[in-house]
């Protein structure tokens, strides 16, 4: 596969919430970024990823892969759902925000994801104000974290 497939399948497999597969599609040194307070590693993004889809049972991310230059893979996203369970945040000390049944949708974010190998090494999300977890949580009627 080429790495914009490879990512395509990443981007399939978060959609449908395959976190077992997604996990071994990434290196060790694996890192996220962008609409926390700050990166974090593999274990702790396919937790809270886990736990957002739990959470927002009809969570869409909106995926669209744009482009590939050298080993970075370019595209946008941009999530929407509704929050029907509680939200376990606690692993970005963040804790656990209780259902609100209220509906959210963030604005389209740039997304780059790098392919090292065969393996994502990295997703950075070009966070935007009104695209950031505290711009969903804000959405929620919770009231947004400093970061």
């Amino acid at each position: 596969m080429n790495k914009r497939e490879i990512v395509q399948v990443l981007l399939d497999g978060v959609q449908k919430g395959e976190f077992k597969h997604i996990e071994t599609m990434l290196t060790d040194d694996f890192q996220f970024s962008g609409p926390i307070p700050a990166p974090i590693n593999a274990a702790i993004w396919l937790n809270m990823s886990a736990s957002m889809k739990a959470a927002f049972p009809d969570l869409h991310y909106h995926f669209k892969v744009i482009g590939t230059e050298g080993s970075v893979v370019r595209g946008t996203m941009q999530m929407s759902g509704t929050h029907h369970a509680p939200f376990d945040l606690s692993a970005v000390d963040m804790g656990l925000i209780p259902a609100t049944h209220k509906t959210f949708s963030a604005a389209i974010q740039k997304i780059k994801i790098t392919v090292t190998g065969e393996k994502i090494s990295s997703w950075v999300v070009e966070s935007t104000d009104r695209g950031d977890l505290n711009a969903v949580l804000g959405q929620l009627g919770v009231t947004p974290v400093s970061s």
